[in-house]
């Protein structure tokens, strides 16, 4: 089922939600997904929600004011600060410096040149997830863009991925791959696309239907309704909050 004691060099390993209204958010998720839930308070102030499944983490949610209510992607790394002075001398820019999250570990929050914001985290006592690919937990991390030939070259330079044309389309879609390992998806945004750049956090769902409807009947909106994708079937949603994020229901790779 997908669960994890260590999370290797160029893995997405973690995923936490800062939105405007986290009282709200937490018990939707909750309700969506069955999560436990436990409050952590922050040095600074604040809560740091963390989810978890069979007593395995999978995801958090925070409070915040700083920018729209948004899913942020974590790809772990041997070393956070290497990892994002690299990433600067790619032509990234840096919304976090690196900074030491406690003892949890070491992470900076990193915009890649076409503008599309993830996080590189450097383990300490916290690998991050403890549980992927399963319902409720994270399966996939999907990078919308608008550059596809510059994103390939930014995150093969970065993190040594593989990124693979698949058949079928248009659109246009490609595997991100760690070694024979898919790792994530990258697809290019459309020319009138209101959407920025960004990563698209992907969560599994045993029940896609009663998923559906548990979303529009609390407040959610689905942007993409239930769509065949190899493998499985998606969904692609907006909270009360408008966050957005995306159910698969299919084949994990466990």
């Amino acid at each position: 089922m997908g669960e994890r004691s260590r999370h290797e060099h160029g893995t997405f390993s973690w995923t936490d939600l800062g939105t405007s209204d986290a009282g709200a958010a937490v018990p939707w998720y909750r309700d969506l997904f069955g999560w436990d839930t436990e409050d952590s308070p922050i040095p600074d102030g604040g809560v740091y929600t963390m989810a978890s499944l069979g007593g395995r983490s999978v995801a958090a949610i925070y409070a915040t004011e700083q920018g729209p209510p948004a899913w942020l992607s974590y790809v772990t790394v041997d070393d956070a600060d290497a990892a994002a002075a690299r990433a600067g001398e790619l032509g990234a820019t840096l919304i976090a410096e690196p900074f030491d999250v406690m003892e949890v570990g070491r992470m900076a929050v990193v915009q890649d040149p076409a503008g599309a914001v993830f996080a590189v985290w450097q383990a300490g006592k916290s690998i991050g997830a403890e549980q992927v690919n399963a319902h409720g937990a994270i399966t996939l991390n999907q990078l919308n863009t608008s550059d596809p030939p510059g994103a390939e070259r930014f995150y093969t330079d970065l993190f040594g991925w593989r990124f693979e044309a698949q058949p079928g389309g248009p659109p246009a879609y490609w595997g991100i791959y760690r070694g024979d390992t898919l790792s994530g998806g990258m697809m290019e945004l459309p020319a009138e696309s209101p959407a920025p750049p960004h990563w698209l956090v992907y969560f599994g769902i045993d029940d896609i239907d009663a998923a559906a409807a548990t979303i529009e009947g609390s407040g959610g909106t689905l942007t993409v309704p239930k769509t065949d994708v190899p493998g499985g079937q998606i969904v692609v949603a907006q909270d009360p909050q408008g966050a957005v994020f995306a159910l698969f229901a299919g084949r994990f790779d466990g």
